[in-house]
């Protein structure tokens, strides 16, 4: 059944040229534009994750760049402890310290990679239930949201020693052994980032198409609706939030090796707004929306920042304007508008020339 449905779906066939655009572009584009890219396609991964909490739910969440960076320090950290080769990291030195802290200590094993769901699944869950359980939500969750982005950023640049303060972590040289500093390296990740890419996109298709995914969507529209109805609202939020988060930082973690470097700065609340932005501009509620506001905004912003590096953030900033004023579904919303038009008018015709008398 989920996979009849998902074939027949128009934004699934989107999706599947877009992959494929994709997969056939490091046959045009450079390593550096294909390094680029992979970064992007990290931004779609995590776009993804905000539309299923935001599109479907309606949880506006301004603080998804705390989930963000904390699935990119995991990886990290444990890139940092295999740059070191069982010394201590750098920065560590630097700041006076003499021993490896507790809390690095298991990121000496790849099996801490597990730690990139685990952490932003265990804060949402918190966060989640905390708040949820209270019937916090609309704007106050949102603030709330932003509140924990801040009280992160002071925290990681607070903390010099143990996560490198202002500047984060970085000088990363290899990934499984493999340096990341090669082509081949790069290629190989930016294919990663692309499976990774399909398997949150199928995942969250998954949820929308079934059963859970309608309450989600009824939990938007109306939550006091769906707890008189029998439901508990707040379980399947918690759930969602989750998700959300795990996804999140899964999209830190494929970040880190291709750009080399993650900072506090990652979890700020300007790039977690900025996150919010790129979904609606594709357009919420869709999944694929996500994908295309992702790769599109951030493509936008790499070729006119290039070019025009003073004006940019008054493009972005402007453009969201126009989305919200003259797109509210965004752009995968105004191809739907259109393509229904175009329909309806095509059926008008075709009865108009039904109905008109034939001449013999």
């Amino acid at each position: 059944m989920f996979v009849k449905k998902f074939i027949k779906a128009p934004a699934n066939w989107t999706f599947l040229i877009i992959i494929l655009s994709l997969l056939a572009a490091p046959l045009f584009l450079s390593v550096f534009r294909i390094n680029l890219l992979g970064k992007f396609i990290s931004y779609a991964i995590l776009a993804i994750g905000i539309d299923l909490i935001w599109g479907y739910t309606g949880i506006l969440s301004l603080g998804h760049g705390v989930f963000f960076g904390l699935g990119a320090y995991a990886m990290g950290m444990y890139l940092k402890l295999e740059a070191a080769h069982g010394k201590l990291p750098d920065f560590m030195s630097w700041s006076g310290l003499e021993h490896l802290p507790a809390i690095w200590a298991p990121f000496s094993n790849p099996l801490s990679l597990l730690f990139i769901i685990i952490i932003p699944a265990l804060l949402a869950a918190v966060i989640g239930y905390l708040t949820f359980k209270n019937r916090i939500r609309g704007v106050y969750f949102s603030i709330l949201s932003q509140a924990l982005s801040l009280i992160f950023v002071v925290l990681f640049i607070g903390q010099q020693a143990y996560t490198g303060g202002t500047n984060g972590l970085t000088s990363f040289q290899t990934i499984f052994g493999l340096s990341l500093a090669a082509d081949n390296t790069k290629y190989i990740l930016y294919y990663a980032s692309i499976l990774f890419l399909i398997l949150v996109y199928t995942y969250c298709r998954f949820i929308v198409n079934h059963r859970i995914g309608k309450i989600l969507i009824a939990i938007r529209d109306g939550e006091n609706r769906v707890r008189f109805s029998g439901y508990n609202p707040t379980i399947y939020k918690i759930f969602v939030y989750i998700s959300s988060a795990a996804i999140a930082g899964i999209a830190g973690a494929i970040f880190v090796p291709q750009v080399g470097i993650i900072s506090p700065a990652e979890m700020g609340i300007v790039p977690s707004i900025e996150m919010v932005i790129w979904v609606a501009i594709g357009g919420r509620g869709t999944l694929i929306g996500a994908v295309i506001g992702a790769i599109l905004v951030n493509g936008l912003k790499s070729g006119i920042s290039e070019s025009f590096p003073e004006i940019w953030s008054y493009f972005l900033g402007l453009t969201f304007i126009v989305v919200v004023i003259f797109m509210p579904e965004g752009l995968v919303g105004l191809v739907k508008k259109y393509a229904s038009h175009l329909f309806t008018w095509h059926n008008k015709k075709e009865k108009i020339i039904q109905k008109a008398p034939s001449i013999n």
